[in-house]
């Protein structure tokens, strides 16, 4: 699904990246202000106002894939950047749920807060595996629930206001997507040993 958006919302991608480009902005800023919108956002879904948090991480994710375009407008990105980008992608992330496990806790819901915790694992793992199969020489990039899935699932069950359903579908299917990646990982470096 990333490369597909990616295609399709190149021209307006890189529209916008010219215009932040054009008032001086650099694409680790962007991705700075991306974090920081995603904090505020968490403020507002811990304290039960969903649909604010929820368009808040709408907007400010989209400083996450404005950052890319900009870099390569530019001339392409510096190692830190991309570093700082791959950092900045688990903070938000992060953030969301621990924004999602308050809320959870302050109504006492615990089975959601186990939810926020398998779902928070599992979308760490699909990061991690990625990392440490490319420090192996591998790279894996298959699976059902990627971070651009996950970003959709969890601002729309912001926006409807029913988060619990959006971590059913990231704890399941981002874990099943580790699975997936330890099996390709593990028939890629096959043939190459």
């Amino acid at each position: 699904m990333t490369d597909y958006l990616r295609k399709n919302f190149a021209k307006l991608l890189n529209s916008t990246a010219v215009f932040f480009v054009d008032l001086g902005c650099t694409p680790n800023l962007m991705t700075v202000i991306g974090v920081i919108g995603n904090i505020i956002g968490a403020a507002f879904i811990a304290k039960g106002n969903l649909l604010v948090g929820g368009l808040f991480a709408l907007i400010f994710g989209l400083f996450d894939a404005v950052d890319g375009s900009m870099a390569r407008l530019i001339g392409g990105g510096t190692k830190y950047g991309a570093f700082l980008d791959s950092i900045s992608d688990r903070i938000s992330e992060l953030v969301i749920l621990f924004g999602l496990l308050v809320y959870f806790i302050g109504r006492a819901q615990s089975v959601n807060c186990y939810l926020v915790f398998v779902a928070a694992s599992g979308s760490v793992l699909v990061s991690y595996s990625r990392a440490r199969a490319q420090s192996l020489g591998v790279d894996t990039k298959t699976g059902i629930l990627t971070r651009v899935e996950r970003y959709l699932v969890m601002v729309i069950s912001l926006l409807v206001q029913r988060p619990d359903l959006g971590l059913w579908v990231i704890a399941i299917l981002s874990n099943l997507t580790v699975f997936q990646r330890i099996w390709d990982v593990r028939k890629k470096l096959s043939t190459l040993e």
